[in-house]
């Protein structure tokens, strides 16, 4: 991941000063791009930065920047709460406290490791079995595990963690950290019998059985069940058009943005167990209209030749979305479940070296 002089947090953040008003995270994407506020080799951008801000808004909570009006929208949070000062707000908000990493007696390189080995080293180290993402930063960086220059190690460190986490879960391999909330990470051996393990375990099969009844929906009821994801996500003039056989189009839908913006959105669903090949690709490019954006939907997932297709060079791009991804925004906007809070009281200590 290459360091940028400007994080994606800090970016969203100045886009957000200039506007003055919501955007959606699409928008605030593009401005920042525009204005080469922050660089990325990725090729979901957008999401990148949606992802930032959630998890941003959901770490810190009335502490963070930012807030969510509606979903997909993000604008700035007016009223605050203190939080601590290694947050979005740049490098000058830490210029009284020195890196920890200057206090190496030996160069970092010589024995820096990567941000998720270094979380595991320092949890594995702590007394409490459980640590904030920041505490686990300071540490690692005290302790010259990490060779970093950016200007957000706590947010990478955070990213990178998640990254983990998310691509595990997609190839079921056994995790290596569990997720507390609120920041909070532990390691997945300590709570193996745990209650933060059998509510994880309880999520895993809900999020395997909501996968399950979608794929046994009928296709009319599944396109419906589209055009309430897209109108929760904020699009407008959604329209189920697959009865009317609009070249193979089934759900259409705007994205209006500030009342100036607006993006066409044309979607294909495929309740498929089969992986979604090439050719579909691009009979979903040719049956998209003037100033549309393409998508495809599907329970199963896209073929190497298809994701290829899909950002091919000098032609449309075709936005793609897999069964476990149409799973994680069905629940984060609550659509088919219930999310329910649970409190658990846990004693927190920093660990010490």
């Amino acid at each position: 991941m290459p360091d940028n002089t400007v994080s994606a947090l800090q970016a969203a953040r100045l886009i957000l000063e200039q506007a003055g008003t919501p955007l959606h995270y699409g928008e605030i994407t593009k401005r920042i791009l525009d204005q080469g506020l922050w660089h990325t080799e990725g090729k979901t951008p957008d999401e990148s930065v949606n992802a930032r801000l959630a998890v941003d808004i959901k770490s810190n909570g009335t502490a963070s920047l930012f807030i969510r009006p509606s979903p997909g929208h993000y604008a700035l949070n007016p009223t605050p709460a203190t939080r601590p000062p290694s947050s979005v707000l740049g490098p000058s908000a830490r210029r009284a406290s020195p890196s920890p990493a200057a206090a190496c007696p030996l160069p970092a390189t010589s024995k820096s490791i990567s941000f998720t080995d270094a979380a595991e080293r320092v949890l594995d180290a702590s007394a409490s079995k459980q640590l904030h993402y920041r505490d686990i930063t300071r540490l690692a960086l005290e302790q010259c595990l990490l060779d970093t220059t950016g200007k957000t190690p706590e947010a990478t460190m955070y990213a990178q963690i998640l990254t983990e986490v998310k691509r595990r879960r997609l190839r079921r391999d056994p995790q290596r950290f569990m997720l507390l909330g609120k920041g909070m990470v532990s390691l997945a051996k300590w709570q193996a019998s745990g209650i933060a393990y059998q509510i994880d375990e309880a999520n895993k099969q809900a999020r395997e059985k909501l996968l399950k009844h979608i794929k046994t929906m009928k296709p009319y009821d599944f396109e419906n069940l589209i055009s309430q994801l897209l109108l929760a996500l904020g699009f407008e003039e959604i329209e189920v058009t697959s009865r009317s056989n609009d070249g193979g189009i089934d759900v259409r839908g705007t994205l209006v943005v500030g009342d100036v913006i607006r993006t066409r959105l044309a979607v294909q669903v495929k309740r498929w167990k089969n992986n979604v090949q090439a050719p579909v690709i691009q009979q979903v490019r040719g049956s998209l209209g003037t100033h549309e954006q393409g998508l495809i939907v599907t329970t199963s997932d896209f073929s190497k030749g298809a994701r290829d297709e899909a950002t091919r060079a000098n032609a449309t791009p075709v936005g793609l979305m897999n069964g476990e991804q149409l799973v994680d925004l069905l629940i984060q906007n609550e659509i088919g479940i219930t999310l329910t809070p649970l409190q658990l009281i846990q004693l927190y200590t920093p660990a010490t070296q």
